[in-house]
Order: structure tokens, then C-alpha cells, then sequence
């Protein structure tokens, strides 16, 4: 099953970044907060949103960094991502 958002909605899913303290010791996941980096996985076709247009920035594939609590986390097919809004993305890595 696809995800499609709609107006300016972005699907992301999240980068799991192993952490490794400087002795040595791996922090798992859960002992950590959730990280802030994404990649997009699908973008809305952005348009006339509350009367202005808005232009979608970002692509599928773009690494982002995002709000610390924006967007829905869901479920689909087992995997979790998150859908947000453009303006809640902070910033596009290169």
C-alpha cells in the first residue's frame, strides 16, 4: 500500500542513528529520544492551501531535519512514518 498526503502534508520516515558513547558502549533506541532525522518518502502536491499558494520544497529522497513533536506518527504495512506538514520541516541536508 502507497501513502499519498495531501496539500501540503509530507511523509517522512524517520533515520535510526546507532549511538556509541566514547568508551565504546551502544545506546539502543529505546534508552534515547526519537531522532529528528528524516528522509521523505512521499510529498503532497502543495496548490491553494487557506488561500495562498504554497510551493512544495522538498522531494521524495531529501534527508530533512524536522520539529522535535511535529506531525502524526502512523503505521502502514507494518512500517511507521510520519506526516507533517512543509513548514515543519527545518531544514533539507545535503
Amino acid at each position: 500500500m502507497k501513502v499519498r498526503p495531501l496539500g501540503d502534508r509530507v511523509v517522512i520516515k524517520r533515520i535510526e542513528v546507532e549511538e556509541t558513547t566514547k568508551s565504546g558502549i551502544v545506546i539502543p533506541g529505546a534508552a534515547k529520544e526519537k531522532p529528528q532525522e528524516a528522509e521523505v518518502v512521499a510529498v503532497g502536491p502543495g496548490g491553494m492551501i487557506n488561500g495562498k499558494e504554497v510551493k512544495m520544497e522538498v522531494k521524495v529522497g531529501d534527508r530533512v531535519l524536522f520539529s522535535k513533536y511535529a506531525g502524526n506518527e502512523v503505521k502502514v504495512d507494518g512500517a511507521e512514518y510520519t506526516i507533517l506538514k512543509q513548514d515543519d520541516i527545518l531544514a533539507v541536508l545535503e
